[in-house]
């Protein structure tokens, strides 16, 4: 059975830093393409932070551009998460899809396994 479990989510001030991490079980991460989703109240889901399976492409919202970056080993992935924003608060989702993906994608649609989701919260 495939498995995704978000950690690393906390209460954090504007400016401050978290690394969110992703467990995976039952298969490998760093075959597939991974990407980091947020949703904050109200809102839609929306990608921020997308790699695709080879791990050469990746895609950013340019709401984070060059404050977030994210990455991936065969077990875990990470998201680091820097200059945070209240604006960056949100509940924060992993997803994996298998099917073999080059460039990377940011749509929802595209991936088929995700994690339960880790809050992430910025306010002074």
């Amino acid at each position: 059975q495939l498995q995704l479990v978000e950690s690393g989510g906390s209460l954090v001030q504007p400016g401050g830093s978290v690394r969110l991490s992703c467990a995976a079980s039952g298969f490998r991460l760093d075959a597939y393409a991974v990407a980091w989703f947020r949703q904050a109240p109200g809102k839609e889901r929306e990608g921020v932070s997308c790699l695709g399976s080879t791990g050469s492409s990746t895609q950013y919202a340019d709401s984070v551009k060059g404050r977030f970056t994210i990455s991936r080993n065969n077990e875990r992935a990470y998201r680091e998460m820097n200059r945070l924003k209240p604006t960056d608060t949100a509940v924060y989702f992993c997803a994996v899809e298998i099917v073999y993906i080059v460039q990377a994608t940011c749509d929802h649609r595209e991936y088929a396994y995700w994690g339960q989701g880790t809050q992430v919260t910025v306010s002074s």
